[in-house]
């Protein structure tokens, strides 16, 4: 019979990572890598453009440092 208490684990979030930067209310960019260029079509013509990727303050990825 295991008498060990469980451990609770507290995933770290995205609005406490160094790479985060807060844009508008809950969301932000994350800019723990060069932006990421994407394609879209406007009135026919491809365009580009390149963006951090935006993410959610409760997010989380396995790239998390926290801030110093």
């Amino acid at each position: 019979m295991n008498t060990e208490t469980p451990t609770i684990s507290i995933a770290a979030k995205c609005q406490t990572c160094t790479y985060w930067q807060a844009k508008a209310d809950s969301t932000g960019e994350c800019r723990r890598h060069a932006p990421q260029t994407i394609a879209f079509t406007v009135e026919e013509d491809i365009k580009f453009e390149s963006r951090f990727p935006v993410t959610q303050a409760q997010d989380w990825c396995g790239d998390y440092a926290a801030k110093a």
